[in-house]
This record gives C-alpha cells, structure tokens and sequence, in this order.
C-alpha cells in the first residue's frame, strides 16, 4: 500500500518536472508575443480617468481571462481533430491586428473634420465617460482575444508531441503568465504617477532622493504611456506580420534577405492597408447603396 502511494508520488514528481521543463521552453517560444502583447494592452489600458484606471484594468483582465477560458479547450480540440482550422483563424486574427494597426497609423497622419474627443471628466458627463470606457474596454477585450489565440497556439505548438496531460498543464501556464503576469505589469504603468506623488508626499517638501524620485515617476508617465501606444502599434504590425509568414506558405521564401522585424513589420504594413482599403471602400458603397435607396 505505502509503495504504491510512494510510486504515485514518484510519478507526480516526474510528471512536474515535465511540465516544468516544457513550461520553460514554452515561455522562451512566447516571449517576444508576450512582449507585444504588455504593449498593447497597456496602451489600450491608459488614457482614463485617474480614478477609473484600475476599475477598467480589472474589467479587462476579467475579459482576458474569460478568453483564455474559451479558446484553451478549443485550442486542444482543433489541434486534436482539424488543425487547418487553427491556421485560418490565425490568419484572420493577423488580418485584424493588421488592420488595428493600420487604421491607428492612418488616424494619427490624416486630418479630421471632426475634433478629437478626450476622456475628461470635466468636459463629459458620468454617462459619456462610462459609454466611451465600455468601447474601449470591448477593444481591448478583443484586441486581448486575438493576441491569446497566437500565445495559446505557439504554446501549444511547443508540445505537440507530449501527452495531453503535459500540453494541458504547460499552455495553462503559459495562459496564466499572459494574464496576470502582462496585467500586472500594465497595472503598475498606469498607477506610476500616484505611486511618484506618494514619494513627494514623503519628502515632506524636502528636495532630496526620494522627492526626486518621486517627480522622475511623476513626469515619466506621459512619456510612457506615449511611446507604449507607439510599440503597440508597432507591435500589431509584427505579430500580423509573423503570423503570415509562418503560416501562409508562398510567403515564407519572400523577402528572406530582410531581417526579421523589418520583414514582419512589412507584411504587417501591406496586410493592414489592404484591409483598410478594402473596410473603407466597403463602408463606401453601403453608404452610397443606402442612399440611393
């Protein structure tokens, strides 16, 4: 009886140092996804009302895990029995981040006739500000689904060949890390600030380190928060980009000269003007069909 228990423990023991080993492996193959994705969503995060950043953080995590939720069985499920199908949907995923991307580049360089709406509380009113935080969280929320499905498939992709135990525990891991590991850090980004004026609260006036420190956290934000919406954006264009070239074939051999970000962020960049030629020539003609009509 005690050596069958110890033996179920030995087994345990092996089974957890597969799934350790697997786990490290896994994560080098997503990290650069993983660092696209803490770009993103941390742009996507910031741009509220100090007092509702974390309450939209929290809400978009929510959304993050409920994706992570619903892709990881149908993850295992087409890589079971119709794997074609996993592809088709990276590539239309690469499409839509392509587009995002795009569509971002094309709003900041192209004037509007329309003013540029900014989330203030002083401007809008309590339902405003709560309509535009539900649009933006649904972006993100979205933005987050896409990206997991490219986390989850490379994860998986990684222990194909292992049991279904080991694929399980290892992509939930992974799944784990993309969540509270990326909103984590997104969390402390958007809460720099208030995290530099406790600092100078503590210096009590006093022009030493720590109120140093604490203006050096204080005046960095906006620098951050900036340049993460400029990774982002990038970011988009090189997971789309990727996600063509490893899994569309004539695209493999082309532009192979280039290096690797530079060849991504090119596809990334011709995928993301056809869609949005294609999206705003689309909106084009149903305007003018409803018109006529």
């Amino acid at each position: 009886m005690a050596s069958g228990f110890f033996a179920l423990l030995d087994d345990i023991s092996v089974l957890m140092d597969d799934v350790l080993v697997m786990s490290k492996i896994s994560a080098k193959k997503t990290a650069g996804i993983l660092g696209d994705d803490l770009a993103v969503n941390a742009e996507k995060a910031s741009g509220f009302v100090s007092s509702r950043e974390l309450p939209v953080l929290w809400a978009i995590t929510k959304g993050s895990i409920i994706n992570k939720l619903i892709i990881l069985p149908v993850a295992f499920l087409l890589s079971a029995f119709l794997p074609s199908v996993i592809t088709f949907i990276l590539i239309l995923g690469g499409l839509y981040l392509a587009y995002e991307g795009v569509e971002k580049i094309f709003e900041y360089s192209v004037p509007h006739k329309q003013a540029i709406v900014k989330l203030s509380s002083a401007k809008m009113s309590e339902t405003e500000i709560l309509a535009l935080e539900q649009k933006k969280i649904k972006s993100a929320i979205l933005t987050d689904f896409i990206l997991s499905i490219e986390i989850i498939i490379i994860a998986l992709g990684t222990v194909l060949d292992q049991s279904l135990t080991i694929q399980i525990a290892v992509v939930s891991i992974i799944s784990i890390i993309a969540t509270v590991g990326v909103y984590g850090i997104v969390a402390l980004i958007v809460r720099m600030d208030d995290f530099g004026l406790k600092l100078i609260q503590m210096s009590k006036g006093k022009k030493n380190s720590i109120h140093l420190i604490g203006v050096t956290f204080v005046n960095a934000l906006p620098v951050v928060i900036k340049s993460l919406s400029v990774i982002g954006t990038i970011a988009l264009l090189l997971v789309s980009g990727g996600i063509f070239i490893h899994n569309i074939t004539p695209f493999h051999h082309l532009l192979e000269s280039f290096p690797t970000i530079l060849r991504d962020l090119v596809f990334g960049l011709a995928a993301g003007l056809i869609a949005l030629l294609v999206v705003k020539l689309s909106k084009r003609l149903i305007n003018a069909v409803f018109k006529k009509s």
